[in-house]
């Protein structure tokens, strides 16, 4: 264990407060799994528990790995890792809409483990680290739109493409994220305007398209659709079920809390091991443990700035705000879906919700943020051209 902790580097406050979110999430996950046990009659609470213990302590695994690995190399593994993202994305559109009678227009089945991927996670992280990259690129230089079209704009919209009819929310944190990244690493403002007005458009010939033609993409239009319906309309429906259980329970939660483990709605709210398990928190915890909770976070997103700022190079800086500000934000609609103040995502809660995918990406974008953060690793201009793929497959890596 020793030898372990010698060779962990990088911001210790970040380690620290994945650590202790991830110690917590034991108690919600727990507590939250007896909705699967008892209502949907799916295997058994302790079951649950190992598998999300197992989940985290792979996730880790990813963390320790990832952050040993000096960040500019990261330039270089993003060209190899897009055109394979585009492909997994591509599989997952045309393989079916069902695995085991539950839709999988989001997730690729792992053969021999049984695991299921959710592909967009990993697309959202790849992305990112490409697009930190092409910034880094043009700092110098003053560009056309024209320029940016091929090597920036063609990978960010053919990724959110093939996420976006399975997966709006998603696809939307995403565009979301490019263009805070891209405005941060100074790509110019005009044409920034240009590219949410392209998105507009592009999501309204989406969405016309998708009625005339219902059974290209079934289902998953209508869905996000009347989300958002419900969410504008005034009046309590029966589309409302689930966030007026996760509101019952924050307000029976009050200011302490009715105990760990004491949640009543957990048995009546659908995903409250993942998506609506800030209300289970709230109403187990109060509103004392949901504010501790969202300080947390706060505390990660200030360790995150922290760390960007440090970093040496340009491509160091944008690559942390790039992979790091996706977790936050993330956090913050999550809870937001669950007080009412957004609509209805099926956004997790990171390395709180179950779920091993999502947890995963998590823990690969904080092993990225912890390389940026490590002193120990070589300068970037000590390094060979990690621009060049090349150079990382012939062994330099």
């Amino acid at each position: 264990m020793l030898g372990l902790l010698k060779n962990i580097n990088g911001d210790k406050a970040i380690w620290a407060v994945v650590a202790l979110l991830s110690l917590f999430s034991f108690l919600p996950v727990y507590s939250a799994s007896s909705n699967l046990v008892y209502v949907v009659g799916n295997g058994t609470s302790i079951g649950y528990l190992v598998k999300h213990a197992i989940l985290l302590l792979m996730g880790f695994g990813i963390i320790f790995g990832v952050h040993r690995i000096p960040t500019h190399f990261f330039k270089g593994l993003s060209l190899i890792a897009m055109p394979i993202v585009l492909l997994l994305l591509l599989y997952t559109m045309a393989q079916g809409n069902v695995i085991e009678g539950a839709n999988a227009s989001r997730w690729i089945q792992i053969p021999i483990v049984g695991f299921t991927f959710q592909t967009s996670n990993l697309a959202a992280v790849v992305l990112m680290i490409y697009v930190a990259r092409y910034l880094t690129k043009i700092k110098d230089r003053t560009i056309t739109f024209k320029e940016s079209i091929l090597p920036l704009w063609l990978p960010v919209f053919l990724v959110i493409i093939l996420i976006l009819p399975a997966n709006f929310s998603t696809a939307a944190i995403i565009f979301s994220m490019v263009l805070l990244l891209c405005f941060l690493g100074g790509y110019p403002f005009k044409y920034l305007l240009g590219i949410v007005g392209a998105g507009i458009l592009g999501l309204t010939l989406f969405i016309l398209i998708a009625k005339a033609a219902p059974d290209l993409f079934p289902n998953r239009v209508d869905t996000w659709i009347s989300r958002i319906e419900n969410f504008t309309n005034p009046e309590d429906t029966e589309a409302d079920y689930q966030i007026e259980k996760a509101k019952i329970a924050i307000a029976t939660g009050g200011i302490m809390g009715n105990g760990a483990g004491k949640s009543v709605m957990k048995h009546s709210l659908p995903q409250s091991s993942s998506d609506f398990i800030y209300a289970i928190i709230v109403e187990e915890y109060g509103l004392v443990g949901g504010f501790v909770l969202m300080f947390f976070y706060m505390l990660l997103l200030f360790r995150i700035v922290v760390v960007s700022n440090g970093a040496s190079t340009v491509f160091g800086k944008l690559l942390v705000l790039g992979v790091g500000l996706p977790i936050v934000f993330q956090a913050l609609i999550n809870m937001a879906v669950a007080v009412e103040l957004f609509p209805v995502t099926g956004q997790t809660l990171p390395l709180i919700s179950s779920g091993g995918t999502s947890s995963w990406m998590t823990c690969l974008a904080i092993g990225i943020i912890l390389s940026a953060s490590n002193k120990n690793t070589p300068k970037e201009s000590e390094a060979i051209d990690a621009d060049n793929p090349l150079e990382i497959l012939s062994g330099q890596l």
